[in-house]
Formats: structure tokens, sequence, C-alpha cells
């Protein structure tokens, strides 16, 4: 989505769960209006009510889309019974086969690849892409428009997204976290913003203040956030602050601060507050 907004949307990292939140990417021109929606994948044995949060992103997206594009790479496999196959077998909107990394794999490969997931469920359409080179994008989009059915103009011209800046920096923070840390640890994280000032500093450069609380769910990972004499916060800040800033297009003054919220994941006065329900 990302590569088809041209600007930076969703997080990018190679775990699995990075997205958590459905979030919205408009593409306006003067004749058409693309509204993408981003959402989680399907998580196949929810342990919390945050991932049962995820999933109903997930559902919302197949019951009010008028296109489903279905997004894998050249090295992902998915089993037969997996509940996703079964979900896309279903669909009665367009449904796209979207390849993405394909610059990491041959061209033969790729078309192996194409056929046999072909071969598993109808796709209305098949486009192999690099996102991060920016190939097969444009056909992407046209394809798109091709399909899609005439309607109202639903945002101004000028948004590109349905979410506030706030949110914006809480997942690239969170991005860093996941980056950064292993195991437990970065499924264990919220981000929120608690503060978000811009201001001119004495130069006169435009600047953006930022304070951002990140919870975890115990103590022992409140330790290892930090790291030894706050080694590991201060990485994890010089990170964030730099792709903040490079958002932003504004110098950043970011601080962190982490705080012990147990069970956060299973609370749903806290889901609420973070955003996972309404």
């Amino acid at each position: 989505m990302n590569a088809l907004v041209g600007e930076r949307m969703s997080i990018i990292t190679h775990k699995p769960q990075t997205t958590r939140h459905r979030i919205i990417g408009i593409v306006s021109e003067e004749d058409y209006q693309i509204v993408f929606s981003d959402t989680p994948g399907i998580i196949q044995d929810p342990s919390y009510r945050m991932q049962e949060a995820m999933n109903s992103f997930v559902k919302s997206t197949f019951e009010d889309a008028d296109i489903m594009l279905f997004v894998t790479e050249v090295n992902e496999k998915y089993a037969d019974d997996d509940p996703i196959i079964d979900r896309l077998k279903k669909i009665d909107i367009p449904l796209f086969l979207v390849i993405n990394k394909t610059d990491l794999a041959k061209p033969d490969e790729t078309l192996t690849l194409i056929k046999e997931w072909n071969d598993r469920i109808a796709f209305a359409e098949t486009i192999p892409i690099s996102a991060l080179r920016n190939n097969n994008i444009d056909t992407l989009l046209n394809t798109i428009l091709n399909y899609l059915p005439e309607g109202p103009e639903y945002y101004p011209k000028d948004q590109l997204t349905d979410k506030p800046e706030r949110f914006f920096v809480s997942e690239i923070i969170r991005e860093k976290i996941l980056l950064l840390y292993k195991q437990e640890i970065p499924y264990s994280c919220e981000v929120v913003v608690t503060e978000f000032k811009e201001e001119q500093t004495t130069r006169g450069e435009d600047m953006v203040r930022i304070f951002a609380n990140i919870f975890v769910a115990r103590k022992t990972q409140k330790s290892i956030l930090i790291g030894k004499n706050g080694s590991a916060i201060k990485k994890l800040g010089t990170e964030a602050r730099k792709d903040i800033e490079t958002f932003f297009s504004k110098k950043v003054f970011l601080e962190l601060f982490v705080k012990v919220k147990a069970n956060w994941r299973d609370d749903e006065s806290w889901l609420k507050r973070f955003g996972y329900q309404h």
C-alpha cells in the first residue's frame, strides 16, 4: 500500500503480526478515488482479545470491499487447510493475486508460483510486483481501476488516510521495537503518543516535540526494553526519531517512557483506549 499511495502508511518488518490495525490509504486523481484498506493477517488461534480484535478488522474488510487483493510473496507458503485459503475461495467480488518481492526470484520461479496459486484459487487477475523497486505498481493500479465500480467520492482530494499523525508516530516507534527486540517483547508492547506539539526552535526551524508511552505486560519486559543504563531505549529513540523526522520532513524531539500494564492484551477498556475496539 505504501507503493500504491506514494507515502509511508504501513510499517514493514519481517516479523508476523506487524500490522495490528486496519489502515486506510487514499489515492485521488481528477477522475477517480481509490480507498485502500490494509489489514492484519488472519490469526488462526487467537491467544488474546487483542488478536481477536485484529481478526475482526480482517472480517470487516471481507464484508465491505469492492475488490480484494491477496498479497503474498515469492517465498511465502500456505497449507491447503489454512483458513485464509477457504475464505478466498468463497469470495464473490473480483479477487486479485498480488505476488510481491519478485525481484528476489527468477522469472521461471515466479511463473511456477503463479500457476500453483491459480490452480488452487480462481483469481480474476494475477499481478507480480516488487513494491521495493516499484515494479509493476502502475499495472496493478490500472487493473484495479478497470474493475472498480463507479461511486461517490468519500474523502477530500488532499487526504491520504483516515488516521491522525499521532497514529503514524506510534507505529514508527512500534516498528523499531519489532526490529530491535527479540522473542515476546515486541508483541507485548503498545505505543501511545501522549503529547504532540509543533513549535519552532531558537533558530526559527520547524520542530515537533513528541512524548510517548510504551506499555508492556510485565516488569521484566520493562527492564529489557530499557536495557543496561538505558542503552536499549536510547537506541530505540534514536532510530525512531530519524524515521519520524523523515516522515514529517522536520526536526523532531522524541522522549520515550516505559510503563507496565499487566494483561493489557486481554483488558477491554485498555484495548478500547489503544484503538482495537470501538
